[in-house]
């Protein structure tokens, strides 16, 4: 018998992608199936998420805070972060240049993909910051992408960060993001 081979699945383009009913990701040509609606926690700080960002963001025309869209990398790969800062983005049907911020909010379905794969995909594409946010926690990562990657800037429970070398100064309250779930 042969065995079986790497080269022989279907290898998926950003075509195909939006053919398919349901939520998605395409990683490499290969379809990865979004979890279950989250947990209302999630979905909680997902929204506390892009208001403090749009707030700090007020004042700069040229970023804007996505919510949960689609980040066409290239043709065979295809993000969804949960929430995005990007900026001097003028397509309208997806993200089409690089966030300078990703913050993706883990679940027990999706931490390993947030924490190692798409941590790859974010580094190598060359997004400034990554934060995950890890809610039974109350508490988030931030990794700051640099000449060697990302290094990690630290742990966030109560503390502000100023995320720096980005287009328009962020500054973000994880104490804000954090107070109501205590």
């Amino acid at each position: 018998m042969d065995a079986w081979k790497l080269e022989s699945l279907p290898h998926y383009t950003y075509a195909d992608y939006r053919q398919w009913k349901g939520d998605w990701e395409l990683i490499y040509g290969v379809p990865h199936a979004m979890a279950p609606s989250p947990v209302k926690i999630h979905q909680k700080l997902m929204g506390d998420i892009y208001a403090l960002l749009r707030n700090s963001l007020e004042e700069c025309p040229e970023c804007e805070v996505v919510l949960e869209e689609d980040w066409k990398v290239r043709d065979d790969l295809v993000l969804r972060p949960d929430v995005a800062v990007v900026c001097r983005d003028t397509e309208t049907r997806f993200i089409a240049k690089t966030p300078e911020i990703v913050f993706e909010v883990l679940s027990p379905s999706t931490a390993q993909r947030d924490e190692n794969l798409k941590y790859a995909i974010y580094e190598k594409e060359g997004v400034k910051y990554y934060a995950l946010v890890y809610p039974d926690e109350l508490t988030a990562k931030v990794f700051k992408n640099g000449d060697d990657g990302f290094k990690k800037v630290g742990d966030y429970t109560t503390e502000t960060l100023r995320f720096e070398g980005t287009s328009c100064p962020v500054t973000f309250d994880f104490d804000a993001l954090f107070a109501r779930f205590r």
